[in-house]
């Protein structure tokens, strides 16, 4: 007697050990959703309605070396005529109204570095179906640029490099942040185009506003699905459609390059191809220059 129960209780175990593994296989093996970004200083640099872009005359650009990068909002859409919204909405970042109307939490941001998962979510919560188009809407870029300085005294120039904030959203709530050792207290919603500056090594920033309307945001979808004003949704077409089943069994990984072609613009008042801060040349454009989005299975 005492053995049957013995060998009862052993049967139940292994079968509990069993399932129990069974399950947190199962989940493990649920196909994901993984977005990650791609930065790009060679990909086409292109305007507003996705064709190829030049610098207009008085100004100057160079492609900035970029650290990482936030997003609001991403979407998955089919057809060319898809409204912004229609597609499938993969993710929308937290808003606030701390500072008045509604704005992106910037304290609540997911930033990311070249090629760090952005999103994983399980593959299920993007609906079967031909996608052949991604919607981004970028908020904030944070990249290394080079600034050149003329000592009043001795006249001699020199080059330095310094790490730019750029928010690029709608409209962002900007708490207290920080470049380095340079503090920013900001407290309040700031519109697209809102940068900071520090020099790294030395101690100075600054901060200033891009022009209304003067961020670039390619979207080749100009004519038949166009975007708000002042939201930055880069629109990008993937080259092969991503064919989701509702069957499928591994991860998708999509990659978002982005083009950082040229993509920090100023006005120019020394004509010498040189940021010229110290002189008062104002920032111009920091939109990105295009998008194409890959995917691997």
């Amino acid at each position: 007697m005492k053995k049957s129960l013995f060998l009862l209780l052993v049967f139940l175990s292994a079968t509990t050990f069993f399932v129990s593994c069974t399950d947190v296989d199962d989940q493990e093996r649920e196909p994901k959703l993984i977005i990650k970004f791609k930065f790009d200083p060679n990909q086409v640099r292109l305007n507003n309605i996705g064709t190829v872009s030049t610098i207009p005359d008085g100004n100057a650009a160079q492609s900035p070396t970029f650290n990482s990068i936030s997003s609001n909002y991403i979407e998955f859409s089919t057809a060319d005529n898809d409204a912004l919204g229609q597609g499938a909405i993969v993710y929308q970042g937290e808003t606030t109204n701390v500072g008045g109307a509604t704005a992106i939490d910037f304290s609540k941001a997911k930033i990311v570095s070249e090629g760090e998962a952005f999103l994983e979510i399980p593959l299920s919560q993007l609906p079967a179906g031909t996608y052949n188009w991604t919607r981004v809407s970028l908020s904030y870029q944070n990249y290394e640029i080079v600034v050149r300085h003329v000592d009043e005294v001795t006249g001699q120039g020199d080059d330095y490099t310094g790490t730019l904030a750029s928010f690029v959203g709608y409209n962002t709530y900007i708490g207290d942040f920080s470049i380095g050792n340079n503090m920013f207290p900001i407290n309040s919603n700031k519109l697209q185009g809102f940068w900071a500056f520090a020099l790294n090594d030395y101690a100075y920033q600054a901060q200033g506003q891009a022009p209304e309307g003067g961020t670039t945001v390619p979207n080749p979808l100009f004519a038949t699905s166009p975007i708000p004003q002042g939201s930055c949704v880069v629109t990008g077409k993937f080259a092969t459609p991503l064919v989701i089943t509702g069957n499928d069994k591994t991860n998708v990984v999509v990659t978002l390059s982005l083009s950082t072609n040229k993509s920090f613009e100023w006005q120019e008042i020394l004509h010498n191809n040189k940021f010229d801060a110290y002189l008062g040349e104002n920032v111009a454009d920091m939109g990105l220059r295009g998008l194409k989005p890959t995917y691997t299975r």
